[in-house]
């Protein structure tokens, strides 16, 4: 996930299960970010997304596939964080359903907004931006504890992970009008973020109160 106004160190929205498939996609993520080095060039190009060259199998296996240390770090990280509160509200099944389909909403934001690219796109950032919309919808006001500089503090949802929404959409619309490429699938996480917010604002959870 690429960075927004705060960096986040946890949140104080308490969840009742041990969030299992949370950890599970951790530890499978990892698992196959290990693999990929052993021949890592020819994995990438192999079971990356590549939009001009349209695979429904690289759509999923795209998902689980990462650029360095850095990049799985991010992406697991936000998922530690946010995922197990998702996982308890959605339930394992549908917790695993809007995890997918907000990847392949991210997959697909990426393919029109850069149509005939030869560039493999890889990480679950898109899928966990689903995630982070879900956990927007749920609990604005949620705390967290966040790190801006060398100061902790804490914040509420919205600020966090709305900051980081916003950076995503100043960076995608600089993208599209010819500014340079940083290598950062801005609009996959845009597709994944909208994806899980909508879904969720749609699925009328009872929100709790603060």
């Amino acid at each position: 996930m690429s960075k927004g106004f705060f960096f986040p160190l946890g949140d104080v929205t308490k969840t009742n299960i041990f969030p299992i498939l949370t950890i599970s996609l951790i530890i499978i993520n990892v698992i196959v970010f290990v693999w990929s080095l052993t021949d890592f060039d020819n994995i990438i190009s192999t079971y990356g997304f590549v939009p001009a060259q349209l695979s429904l199998i690289t759509i999923f296996t795209s998902m689980f596939l990462h650029g360095g240390i850095d990049h799985i770090f991010g992406n697991m990280w936000y998922l530690w964080i946010f995922g197990d509160n998702i996982e308890e509200k959605y339930g394992k099944l549908r917790f695993l359903g809007l995890y997918f389909l907000s990847g392949m909403a991210a997959t697909f934001t990426h393919l029109i907004t850069n149509l005939g690219s030869v560039i493999p796109a890889i990480g679950a950032s898109g899928a966990i931006s689903g995630i982070l919309g879900s956990y927007l919808a749920l609990f604005p006001r949620g705390g967290v504890h966040v790190r801006f500089g060398y100061m902790p503090a804490q914040m509420p949802a919205f600020v966090v992970i709305g900051g980081w929404f916003v950076i995503q959409l100043i960076f995608g619309t600089v993208s599209l009008v010819g500014g340079v490429g940083s290598g950062v699938a801005f609009w996959a996480h845009i597709g994944g973020f909208v994806f899980g917010y909508v879904v969720t604002k749609a699925m009328k959870f009872k929100r709790p109160r603060w």
